[in-house]
């Protein structure tokens, strides 16, 4: 194999300048943080215990790998989230937990592998009858145990009422859509009724959804708190349907599509959209994203604030995402690795990039330990805490990122990439020299390849099995 570091890919790649593939090169603009970034290392001299953090995380939806400037889009410009990458540590190899929005949202929330529940099971969750069982464990559940306030704002996507809700399940307050998508002005949604939410009651609002939100998250991050608090900022941007504050009429038309009964045709949009209107709802998302920052650091709350900001999956029909393949839905790198960026003034120095693969369940992990919370024994977590790894220095240790879908599985150890196709093919690529997964080594390394498809089917063996379709 060439030798190329991983290090070495990650600024070519991530830092947006340029990519070099089988002896080409494709030039894109430099990301601002990209040119004064270093490898990451951790502040262990010098740095004193902090209080328990707030944890500000903030999903979006459908965005992809590289849909920000500083991971290297040459027409989409991310000012607000390229400057908190900047201020913090930007990640080239991070995973979603799978390659949709609600089992993401699963393994975010439990920490844990999607099949290990039945509502996990669904890619993604379509009616009433899972979800989010409200007795397993959650991150907001095992927070709330340990002191801190809890709140998600924005797309839930685990379940709907009456059984399940984010307020049965560790979240002491909810606004925001129980589906997977919206019409953003008449919040009509995925099932064909009003999908916007205070608790469990109904709150009316038909303006733009990305601004309503943002409204709300600036008033819960400017509040006088009395302990620590978890905000999940869930947006739905820019998931279609393709709509900015300019469209309300187009809104209108998709409204009356889904009262029609034509729902799910109404909001995938497959005749409307563009490069240029994905561009204004990534944009749209990054001023939201700095309105929420900037009520943070104006609260005196900003330097001891963990920040997260990452997508529930690859993008979709509009999304850039070069150099990767594939996307939504699939376990090609397109459709899993997403980007990623963590700010933590009081403990974590900025301009600061890293290259190691770490997904969805890592973070439930990192955050429990850094709130002083414990996982629930009976449900032990699939995600691996990078605590020792961002504070204290420490090596992350040998392991294995895993996923399953339906058609599709996949399995990462170091550098190699095991993938199987909706064929049934197996394949491998080195992703340091194959980001794009074009040389499937799988014929030359035989053995490889036995030893990667073994572990995946080792892991498999422990999940639930997928129902009849």
């Amino acid at each position: 194999m060439p030798e190329i570091s991983r290090r070495a890919f990650g600024g070519l790649v991530g830092g947006g300048a340029v990519t070099a593939v089988a002896g080409t090169a494709t030039a894109a603009p430099a990301a601002p943080a990209a040119t004064t970034e270093r490898p990451f290392r951790a502040r262990t001299k010098g740095a004193r215990p902090a209080r328990r953090p707030n944890i500000l995380f903030i999903l979006g939806d459908d965005l992809g790998w590289a849909d920000l400037s500083s991971y290297g889009s040459p027409h989409i410009r991310t000012p607000h989230l390229d400057r908190l990458a900047a201020q913090g540590v930007r990640f080239t190899d991070a995973y979603a937990g799978s390659a949709t929005c609600s089992p993401t949202r699963f393994s975010l929330y439990t920490g844990r592998f999607p099949g290990r529940t039945r509502g996990g099971l669904a890619e993604p969750l379509g009616n009433r009858t899972q979800g989010l069982d409200p007795n397993h464990p959650t991150l907001a559940s095992l927070l709330r145990k340990a002191g801190y306030a809890t709140a998600l704002i924005g797309k839930w996507h685990c379940g709907w009422l009456p059984d399940y809700s984010p307020t049965r399940s560790g979240w002491e307050e909810f606004f925001g859509n129980f589906g997977g998508a919206l019409e953003y002005f008449s919040k009509l949604g995925q099932l064909g009724d009003y999908d916007l939410y205070e608790g469990d009651a109904t709150y009316k609002d038909l303006r733009y959804y990305t601004t309503v939100l943002t409204e709300r998250a600036v008033e819960y991050v400017s509040r006088d708190h009395d302990r620590p608090w978890l905000l999940n900022l869930n947006y739905t941007t820019p998931h279609w349907p393709w709509l900015t504050e300019d469209d309300e009429e187009t809104g209108a038309e998709i409204a009356a599509r889904i009262r029609t009964g034509d729902v799910l045709g109404a909001l995938l949009h497959r005749d409307g959209g563009s490069v240029e209107k994905y561009k204004e709802m990534v944009e749209n998302l990054d001023a939201a994203v700095g309105e929420v920052l900037t009520a943070l650091r104006r609260s005196g709350q900003e330097e001891n604030t963990v920040v997260v900001f990452a997508s529930d999956n690859g993008g979709e029909r509009f999304s850039y995402q070069w150099p990767l393949s594939g996307g939504k839905s699939e376990l090609l790198e397109g459709g899993i690795r997403v980007p990623t960026i963590l700010r933590w003034p009081a403990r974590i120095d900025g301009r600061q990039v890293s290259h190691e693969p770490v997904y969805s369940p890592d973070w439930t992990a990192t955050l429990l330990e850094v709130g002083g919370a414990r996982p629930d024994p009976a449900h032990p977590l699939d995600g691996h805490s990078l605590a020792g790894y961002l504070l204290r220095g420490e090596d992350l240790p040998e392991r294995d990122l895993f996923w399953r879908v339906r058609g599709n599985r996949a399995l990462r150890r170091g550098d190699w990439k095991y993938h199987q196709d909706a064929d049934g093919a197996d394949h491998l690529y080195h992703l340091a020299t194959d980001p794009r997964e074009q040389a499937d080594l799988a014929a030359r390394h035989p053995g490889l390849l036995a030893e990667l498809k073994a572990a995946w089917e080792r892991t498999a063996s422990g999940l639930l099995p997928y129902p009849a379709s």
